[in-house]
């Protein structure tokens, strides 16, 4: 039987896009509590850095029935019709990362060949979260931290997405630790995004050969 994992459009179909500090939308809750128990434990450990293409680990079966469902049609429609925009062509590229070190969280935009980025965060509450570290942060400066109009903490199901611009500025302060997150991409139909495809099978393939060796 297959498995299917619970989400919350009704939710995120009546969240209004936020323009502070440029579009974006935050739905607390996305993966409701039942469902993120299930999908955390059919997470695998990852103790290094890194994106991790979902086809590289061994998911079980409610994280991969969350994979699923996020590049489905459902969502791609919902995520289209907040930014009315039109995803109906575009690929998508999806990773996940189980672990960040003091590497990770440097303000940057992302690649322009990403129209929209997606991120949902598979976290439980922890003493890390309220000390800020580990909770992206929507920027108005390219080079201040602190100039946040938006904190996210990496918990509880909680989705955020945004389409990618030119003022795109996000980061958070250094975590060191376990901090599980899917990040889902549109990207553009461009040869940019056709070689950022590439990489990313690419990467693909070498992950599951490393792990078989």
């Amino acid at each position: 039987m297959r498995c299917m994992v619970d989400l919350d459009f009704t939710r995120l179909h009546s969240t209004p896009v936020a323009s502070d500090p440029f579009p974006h939308v935050v739905v607390p809750d996305f993966v409701p509590p039942a469902a993120l128990s299930a999908v955390l434990s059919d997470l695998p450990p990852i103790g290094r850095r890194g994106s991790y293409p979902a086809e590289s680990l061994r998911l079980g079966p409610a994280a991969r029935a969350l994979v699923e469902a996020l590049e489905g049609p459902e969502f791609r429609q919902a995520i289209a019709g907040l930014f009315e925009l039109d995803l109906s062509g575009a690929p998508t590229m999806l990773t996940l990362r189980g672990w960040t070190n003091e590497r990770d969280g440097h303000i940057h935009r992302d690649s322009p060949a990403k129209r929209i980025t997606v991120l949902l965060y598979l976290n439980q509450e922890g003493d890390a979260w309220p000390a800020h570290q580990g909770c992206l942060r929507l920027l108005r400066s390219a080079d201040d931290l602190d100039a946040y109009a938006v904190e996210v903490p990496p918990v509880n199901g909680t989705l955020l997405v945004f389409p990618n611009s030119p003022n795109s500025w996000h980061g958070h302060e250094r975590f060191v630790g376990t901090r599980y997150s899917i990040q889902l991409n549109y990207m553009t139909t461009d040869e940019k995004a056709r070689s950022e495809l590439r990489r990313h099978r690419m990467s693909a393939f070498l992950k599951r050969l490393t792990k078989a060796a």
